[in-house]
């Protein structure tokens, strides 16, 4: 079977990585581009920012190989909910300043760890 017809096979998640993959690219270059709010320390919001695009570059190329897994639907769903916890908060935390949702980055980097883990099953 040909790659491209294993990976349609296997659900949604070669095309979510692909708009994954072009978000981080969109966000990594406002990063760059944009000033970040002043505060006590606003290099760590630009540390935050740059953990987060790596995290987001990184679990998008494991979302590219989820179809290879033998139960693709548990290791996608984590690895999609991690991006969205872990990645999304510490965007907003880096371009905003604002703290209130820091405390579900916790849990994104667990769907994360639990979505490598499921690519064990």
């Amino acid at each position: 079977m040909p790659l491209w017809e294993l990976a349609q096979a296997a659900g949604p998640f070669v095309r979510l990585a692909g708009i994954s993959g072009a978000s981080a690219v969109v966000l990594g270059a406002m990063g760059a581009h944009r000033t970040f709010p002043e505060t006590e320390n606003k290099e760590d919001l630009k540390k935050i920012f740059e953990t987060s695009n790596r995290f987001h570059f990184l679990h998008t190329l494991a979302l590219m190989t989820v179809p290879l897994c033998r139960r693709p639907y548990i290791a996608g769903a984590f690895f999609v909910a991690g991006m969205g916890l872990f990645c999304g908060t510490c965007y907003y935390h880096a371009f905003t300043g604002d703290r209130c949702f820091r405390r579900l980055t916790p849990i994104g980097g667990s769907c994360l760890i639990l979505g490598w883990l499921a690519m064990v099953l």
